[in-house]
């Protein structure tokens, strides 16, 4: 909430700045994920002008916004507070208010719980405005060198080995760049895991991005585990960006085969479809060609 002065302004340098008046709205509210300079001037005018700010730790906020000069109280938004927090916010909303929501870093509702709260707000007919800027995702992709015409955010993987190879399994035919947080203490093991499930793709680690002792690190799964399996524990927080599968091109003896053992499992049309999912061809043509095997089979 805004302080008993009611002044709403941010300063940059010796500059002080007044902020508009805010429309009634959940501003969702992107941070700097480690340069204090990384925030954006439009962040800067909602985070002063908005009649609440909502955050994940009011302390790492509160740096924030007292290195820009700007009085604000804000109050707590996270997993573990939300089903009490969040009506509260949701009625003030409704009451006309304006509410700015930010993450501890980067953009809020990436691995965050923010998205039950912009839920509840659009179930409530409340509008919903993004202020965008600094994301972590984003910014070791650019910097990986890997192809970012298409990629998959998975978050952190799970902790317990089989789960995490489960995971990793399910997402290694995504054909796009895959990109994952991690924790340091885990990387050598999560590095391992990737080299055994993904096989031997090019991959990429940033960590401590936009800091002082920013790193990002390039090379094969296999070389990048066996670095950090070496490495003292690195610190700070980390993001992997993993190259996409290659593209493998079936022969027509390879979908035959293909085709011929789904049947033996499915009908014909679902074989068909099962095939075209995991070849990238089209269903008619494939059902055509498990006919002609089916009547060849029965001469």
């Amino acid at each position: 909430m805004q302080t008993g002065d009611n002044k709403r302004v941010f300063v940059i340098g010796q500059t002080e700045i007044a902020a508009r008046p805010l429309d009634p709205a959940l501003y969702l509210v992107a941070t700097p994920i480690g340069n204090l300079g990384d925030i954006t001037l439009r962040a800067l005018e909602t985070l002063a002008g908005a009649d609440h700010v909502a955050c994940e730790d009011t302390r790492v906020t509160r740096v924030l916004l007292d290195r820009y000069g700007i009085r604000q109280r804000p109050s707590a938004y996270h997993e573990h507070n939300a089903t009490e927090a969040g009506p509260r916010l949701i009625e003030a909303l409704e009451n006309g208010r304006s509410v700015a929501l930010v993450s501890d870093a980067g953009t809020p509702l990436v691995s965050d719980p923010g998205f039950r709260l912009v839920e509840q707000a659009q179930a409530h007919g409340i509008r919903v405005v993004p202020i965008p800027g600094a994301s972590a995702v984003l910014a070791a992709l650019t910097a990986s060198g890997l192809p970012s015409d298409a990629f998959f955010f998975a978050g952190f993987l799970p902790v317990k080995d089989g789960q995490k190879r489960t995971r990793l399994g399910e997402v290694k035919a995504v054909p796009g760049t895959l990109i994952f947080f991690e924790s340091p203490r885990r990387l050598a093991d999560t590095l391992e895991a990737m080299t055994e499930v993904l096989g031997t793709r090019q991959a990429a680690i940033g960590r401590e991005l936009t800091k002082a002792f920013e790193e990002i690190r390039t090379g094969t799964l296999a070389e990048l585990a066996a670095h950090y399996a070496e490495a003292d524990t690195p610190k700070g927080e980390v993001v992997i960006c993993v190259a996409p599968p290659e593209e493998r091109t079936e022969t027509v003896e390879d979908i035959d085969k293909l085709l011929v053992s789904l049947a033996k499992e499915m009908p014909a049309s679902k074989a068909a479809a099962e095939a075209a999912r995991m070849t990238g061809q089209q269903k008619p043509v494939l059902y055509r060609r498990l006919l002609e095997l089916k009547e060849g089979a029965g001469d």
